[in-house]
């Protein structure tokens, strides 16, 4: 069994203009889908990738993927917090595709649709960025 992995990168508009720009390339120049690339998300700094993949929204996340609960009442059961703060940690989640939600009946189920997440944090010339505070 193939794992289904999110890739989470930091990296610049350009890059990803680029990334995208040489795939639909690849795609129009050759017939074949690769039905098991990966999906990737990209921020533009790392203070944005932090404010979706707290450590909380991580616990959630790993919560989720191995108990698979049946509400969101469940999940925030299953991490001890309060239900209005992992529905909006979810929601959150949900804006940038980590989460799914399935309607049933009067519950939402939370649904991490990944086996796993790999976030590539460029260390070396990748990411432009703004001057840093002194």
């Amino acid at each position: 069994m193939t794992q289904n992995t999110l890739i989470v990168t930091v990296e610049s508009i350009g890059a990803v203009k680029q990334r995208t720009s040489d795939a639909f390339e690849q795609a129009l120049g050759d017939n074949t889908r690769d039905e098991d690339s990966p999906r990737r998300l990209s921020f533009e700094t790392t203070d944005q990738l932090a404010q979706v993949f707290t450590p909380r929204a991580i616990d959630l996340l790993q919560a989720i993927a191995q108990e698979e609960p049946a509400s969101i009442r469940e999940a925030a059961r299953l991490v001890d917090r309060d239900i209005k703060q992992v529905s909006e940690n979810l929601e959150r989640l949900e804006e940038y595709g980590v989460v799914e939600f399935l309607n049933e009946g009067r519950a939402k189920r939370p649904v991490v649709p990944y086996d796993e997440i790999d976030i590539r944090l460029p260390l070396r010339g990748a990411v432009e960025r703004d001057a840093a505070p002194a």
